[in-house]
């Protein structure tokens, strides 16, 4: 991208704060020109997951054009390497039709990496991560947390014992280069030229001062999401041939509880309660994050309008 490109508009906050529909109005304000909107949120790269991930409607797809979503697989990854690789693409596009880029999520390890950079990583067999999975579904992840921690202390001081994702990765490029992640990251932060850059970002942070306020906002999606056939959903991807409740698109928020719920493992109060507090807990999680990153342009969400958003975009540093 070229270096006199303009900063890009990212509008972030936590999960049920109001970001698809504050950027669907500052796109329908026709303010900025033609906007496009290059989705920052790691659950809607999945095809199928649509209810449960409040994915942009068919008539707000036909509205804006929206970028990012269903790309994969529910059966299949999908790392951060390969986000920051297709987000750059998507803004180049797009600028390069004389439209206007906004990213829009929650997604904050894909935030991370799209401001700062990410380290270029080894690609691995995929029988290796095959392997890795079926030991953990033997003794389950905190053993092999434990093998990680002998072979590789500091990654695994990093990672939590159920950390299921993060461990597999480590492992598997462990058992295939005979390398430590910690190393790997090491060589690449010494090296420039094995990192994928990041990009200038203007941020605006939706930051909700009332806790409550939001805490009301998840509990009435999560409700009307099984309104509008979450379970149906869910039971569609069941069927899906290879999908398993371990693979990491049904570990997402929601999808985990409906699944179990599903498999009989808990009953329907149990699923709208485990669902409203895991949701609540995502947003604490995204709110903890947004708070240690320098550099953002709050914004309250409750009540928030598109001229609002950029009266601060206009003025971030």
């Amino acid at each position: 991208m070229a270096g006199s490109a303009p900063p890009v508009l990212c509008l972030i906050g936590p999960t049920a704060s109001g970001k698809s529909s504050l950027a669907m109005d500052l796109a329908r304000s026709r303010h900025c020109g033609t906007i496009e909107i290059v989705n920052m949120d790691s659950a809607m790269v999945y095809r199928g997951l649509d209810i449960g991930t409040a994915k942009p409607s068919r008539q707000e797809q036909s509205e804006v054009r929206q970028h990012l979503i269903d790309l994969v697989e529910p059966t299949e990854r999908y790392s951060v390497a390969q986000f920051l690789t297709d987000a750059r693409k998507a803004i180049d596009d797009i600028r390069a039709r004389g439209h206007t880029p906004v990213v829009v999520g929650g997604t904050m390890l894909y935030f991370k990496a799209l401001r700062e950079g990410l380290d270029l990583l080894p690609s691995c067999p995929d029988h290796i991560r095959v392997e890795i999975e079926g030991q953990a579904r033997q003794e389950g992840w905190p053993v092999l947390h434990a093998q990680l921690t002998k072979v590789d202390p500091q990654t695994a001081a990093r990672l939590a014992p159920n950390d299921a994702q993060r461990i597999c990765r480590a492992l598997e490029v462990w058992h295939h280069t005979g390398q430590t992640l910690s190393s790997w990251i090491a060589q690449s932060q010494s090296q420039p030229g094995d990192r994928l850059a990041g990009l200038c970002l203007r941020v605006v942070a939706l930051m909700p001062s009332d806790r409550a306020w939001l805490h009301a906002r998840i509990e009435q999606r999560f409700r009307l999401m099984l309104e509008h056939g979450f379970l149906q959903e869910v039971a569609g991807l069941m069927r899906h041939e290879g999908l398993s409740a371990h693979h990491p698109s049904m570990r997402c928020v929601g999808y985990r509880q409906a699944w179990a719920h599903l498999s009989g493992e808990i009953d329907r109060e149990a699923l709208l309660r485990k669902g409203i507090e895991a949701t609540r807990q995502l947003a604490k999680r995204q709110i903890t994050w947004l708070r240690s990153f320098p550099g953002l342009s709050a914004l309250e969400p409750r009540g928030a309008r598109w001229d609002q958003l950029i009266t601060v975009w206009g003025s971030s540093p």
